[in-house]
């Protein structure tokens, strides 16, 4: 009997039958947004809104899709990365959910960007993005589209930088909530998620021990933390390479080492990005990279390592396992690709995990409604979320956990709005 998710000779009913199963399991493992999904359905909430979304079509993404459905949204999914779709998740949604999915794993660059096209053909109402593509598709080529945009969501760090940017310039069309710096997004998804979940990429990959090794994290912001901090708890040297002097001294009081790029990755056995930015691991830098060095990004666009320079630096490449590629150098040197420097977590894992994801997704939802139901009063540029979101996602994954905690009584409230007295 052959295991229950061995991938390798299923069927089209196997995946199928995997792919719900994935998604039964996020649902009983998603409580947070499972009681927000519970309201909105019960209201009607988005009866009629027509939702495009571009996010990792995995199971819990998935759930997130049917909690607006079951809201009344009419809703289209897309990708937003050709290598991080769940092909049973996406094809379960399409066949058991009568979800319309435009994804696959390994979409090529056309492909991708006709996916995306194919979301936004519905004249969507809401845009829910993740890293900024549909926005960008929808201010650029496909701007007849706009008229029907009421807002957008966008749920990541790189999209949100994306979106300042077009505000700076006066060229955001539309309101757009940001998710991803709610509190109980970032300190959580990007800490705790990115953390765990990059890790696990790197190591179904590569099948590679991290305790007693030297990895390098490139960026500490809250993903470096999260990843920085998994590394040193599974036994790895850990040296931290910044450009923001205040983020480089929380590191070392965090107790990592701090060192430029050039000077880290010449004794990493592991490089892992995580910051946004293009060329973080540039020529210079693996000019002088060990022999064997491992190259892993965890930022959401495959941009961080200097994929270009690599290639034109080897003299052979081949794939080594089925998520690692071997460029080896001129000099004999060889450094090992994951996933092709494209989002390890999702390109090599199963994403964040579960619970995390309940807290993102819940926020999610909580901001779609939030857009919908201020059609037209809110101004075209970046708004936080509402802060009783935060509260409302906090105080229902307590519940969840069955935890409690105090109340200030009103003595204690007065004291705290006060200020004549000290004592």
């Amino acid at each position: 009997m052959r295991p229950v998710e061995d991938e390798g000779c299923e069927g089209h009913g196997d995946l199928l039958e995997r792919g719900a199963r994935r998604l039964e399991w996020a649902r009983d493992h998603m409580p947070v947004l499972g009681r927000v999904r519970r309201r909105l359905s019960k209201e009607g909430a988005l009866r009629g809104v027509r939702v495009g979304m571009a996010l990792h079509v995995e199971a819990k993404t998935g759930q997130l899709a049917l909690a607006l459905a079951e809201a009344g949204a009419d809703v289209r999914l897309a990708s937003c990365n050709p290598l991080s779709t769940d092909d049973s998740v996406a094809t379960a949604l399409r066949e058991s959910r009568s979800l319309p999915v435009f994804a696959r794993r390994g979409e090529g660059h056309d492909e991708y960007y006709r996916n995306l096209d194919s979301v936004l053909d519905m004249r969507p109402n809401v845009v829910v993005d993740d890293g900024g593509d549909l926005t960008q598709i929808l201010h650029t080529r496909r701007r007849d589209l706009l008229a029907d945009v009421w807002g957008g969501c966008e749920e990541t760090t790189t999209g949100v930088v994306r979106l300042r940017a077009m505000a700076r310039e006066g060229a955001l069309a539309y309101a757009v909530m940001d998710v991803n710096d709610a509190m109980m997004k970032h300190m959580f998804d990007n800490r705790y998620g990115t953390g765990q979940s990059t890790l696990d990429g790197i190591m179904a990959a590569t099948n590679l021990l991290l305790a007693g090794k030297r990895v390098v994290v490139a960026g500490y912001g809250w993903c470096g933390r999260g990843i920085a901090m998994r590394c040193r708890g599974m036994g790895a040297l850990v040296t931290v390479s910044e450009v923001d002097p205040v983020r480089a001294v929380e590191a070392l009081m965090d107790g990592m080492d701090v060192a430029p790029m050039r000077e880290a990755i010449a004794h990493a056995d592991i490089v892992v990005t995580a910051t946004g930015c293009a060329g973080v691991v540039g020529a210079e830098d693996l000019k002088v990279a060990k022999d064997g060095v491992v190259l892993a990004n965890a930022g959401h666009f495959n941009v961080e390592v200097d994929q270009a320079a690599l290639a034109g630096m080897a003299r052979e490449t081949r794939q080594v396992r089925e998520n690692v590629v071997r460029y080896t150098l001129a000099d004999g040197r060889r450094l090992d690709l994951v996933a092709e420097g494209r989002l390890v977590n999702l390109a090599a894992g199963q994403g964040h995990p579960v619970e995390i994801m309940d807290l993102s997704f819940a926020l999610q939802a909580l901001a779609v409604e939030h857009v919908v139901r201020n059609r037209g009063r809110l101004e075209p540029r970046v708004h936080p979320l509402p802060a009783a979101f935060d509260d409302e996602v906090a105080r229902a994954f307590l519940e969840a956990r069955s935890a409690r905690i105090d109340a200030l009584n009103q003595s204690q409230r007065d004291y705290l709005g006060g200020w004549r007295e000290g004592t």
